[in-house]
């Protein structure tokens, strides 16, 4: 593994470390490769339940019942899906859910796919007219300390909260034909 590959890693892994050490029990996620470290090593846990949704809509919902039950939960999606929550965000602030989503951010650095660029111009601005803390980490070596932060001010401080993970942080996607 390259220096490079053990940074990515690294930063990947402290996401996690940081979820588990923050007693996140339920994990929903839409696939996507920018998460797969992350939704892979909360399979792999028994501390931890893992619910594939179909839309993202169904993780704000998921997030609502995990802390009505009594545990925190995360959302995992792109900035794509962050489009497809709006109107269930409202249930957050009208019921003053603490909620925390980490989302990898597609259409910055690089994008290939012209469909994702609107929404990721709009995520950041979606997201705090529905009243989230934004956090953006871009750096590799802060990624756990931005996710440790974010867990507090949603779980302990009350807030709903969104980590943004940068496309250049992520890494350049390319579109691979057969």
């Amino acid at each position: 593994m390259s220096e490079s590959d053990t940074a990515v890693a690294g930063w990947k892994e402290s996401i996690f470390q940081v979820l588990k050490q923050g007693q996140i029990k339920q994990v929903a996620y839409v696939p996507d490769a920018g998460h797969a470290h992350v939704i892979n090593r909360a399979h792999d846990d028994p501390d931890m339940n893992t619910v594939v949704l179909t839309t993202e809509e169904e993780g704000v919902a998921l997030g609502c019942g995990a802390w009505l039950g009594g545990q925190r939960s995360v959302l995992l999606m792109q900035s794509s899906g962050v489009g497809n929550c709006v109107n269930m965000f409202s249930l957050l602030q009208s019921c003053q859910i603490p909620f925390l989503t980490l989302i990898t951010m597609r259409g910055e650095y690089a994008e290939f796919n012209a469909w994702q660029t609107p929404m990721s111009k709009a995520t950041e601005g979606v997201l705090t007219a529905m009243g989230f803390r934004v956090l953006r980490v871009t750096d590799p070596a802060e990624v756990g300390e931005v996710v440790d932060a974010a867990l507090d001010s949603a779980f302990v401080a009350g807030e709903q909260v969104a980590v943004l993970i940068s496309q250049r942080l992520i890494g350049r996607k390319k579109w691979i034909k057969d």
